[in-house]
């Protein structure tokens, strides 16, 4: 059912993004957004974890300096049946990781310097299965396109207000009616924006429920994603609207307007979910937060 939800959204995405341009452009309009898109997504698909690490100064980090998370990553690899993604280190203070690349073959995990600092062993495996889970479902490749064609709906949007505020068509034969060009041009944005949320959200949910299957308890990564909340609430972290859905919780929580466009389901309901997998309505435990902050930072060196 989320696959099929996931290719509908994809669908109406493209359609959004032909119609804009149908009644931006008339017919000319239509086949350069159609254009636009496979461009788009043919530079995507090659180069956007090249692309995303870059704009988050990530490193690629060797096992001698991190043997633990090696090892973890080799293993929750091999019970997911997927070959072993690079490791890439990101110099944030605020604890988050994502996964990138256009499959399973070429993918790449990425954690913060934070998450490092405030989780246990455990938590961070059970992070490490939801991205891992992540690449087996191929949602790196598919936030990536949903990102991308909305970026080009709001880029054709861009190009229609200039191209009003210039003079607009000399010649409206073939052109969309203006007065839908102007709707389209405020629309069209926000429902790229409404459709990219409802894909990230569908996926996350699956990757939670997947992820603890991989680990082999839905505990860690609950106890994990509280965590994880609050501190995004108090560090902030320069992180584009654009490549947000990637991390395993929004990294602009509490830092601007964009947060109110969450492209994240409500952590508490993510924890509840991986609470009922484990058979208990019980929330992840609050109250032995910092102990486990400080006996992770005495038991583990990262």
């Amino acid at each position: 059912m989320n696959t099929f939800k996931t290719t509908l959204l994809l669908g109406l995405l493209t359609v959004v993004l032909v119609f804009g341009g149908l009644m931006l452009g008339g017919q000319e309009g239509m086949i350069f957004a159609f254009i636009l898109a496979v461009a788009m997504n043919f530079g995507v698909y090659f180069f956007s974890d090249k692309m995303v690490l870059s704009m988050y100064k990530a490193e690629e980090v060797r096992e001698s300096e991190f043997p633990e998370v090696f090892q973890i990553v080799r293993d929750l690899s091999r019970r997911a049946e997927i070959p072993m993604p690079r490791i890439f280190r990101i110099p944030s203070d605020q604890p988050n990781a994502f996964a990138t690349g256009r499959n399973p073959e070429h993918a790449v995990v990425a954690f913060t310097d934070g998450i490092t600092r405030i989780l246990n062993r455990d938590e961070f495996a059970g992070v490490l299965a939801h991205e891992l889970a992540h690449v087996r479902n191929r949602d790196i490749l598919i936030g990536t396109i949903a990102a991308t064609l909305a970026g080009a709906i709001s880029m054709l949007a861009n190009m229609a207000q200039w191209s009003m505020i210039f003079g607009g068509r000399s010649n409206d034969r073939e052109g969309g009616h203006p007065i839908l060009g102007i709707v389209m041009m405020i629309v069209a944005p926000i429902a790229a924006l409404l459709v990219q949320m409802a894909i990230s959200r569908t996926r996350e949910f699956q990757a939670d429920r997947i992820g603890a299957e991989i680990l082999g308890s839905p505990v860690p990564l609950a106890n994990a994603l509280a965590k994880l909340e609050q501190s995004s609430k108090r560090i902030p972290m320069q992180a584009e609207p654009a490549t947000a859905h990637m991390f395993i919780v929004n990294p602009l929580t509490g830092k601007d307007f964009a947060s109110l466009f969450s492209t994240h389901p409500p952590t508490e309901k993510r924890i509840a979910a991986l609470m009922a997998l484990a058979g208990t309505q019980r929330p992840a435990v609050q109250g032995e937060q910092a102990g486990s902050i400080a006996e992770a930072r005495s038991r583990y060196e990262w």
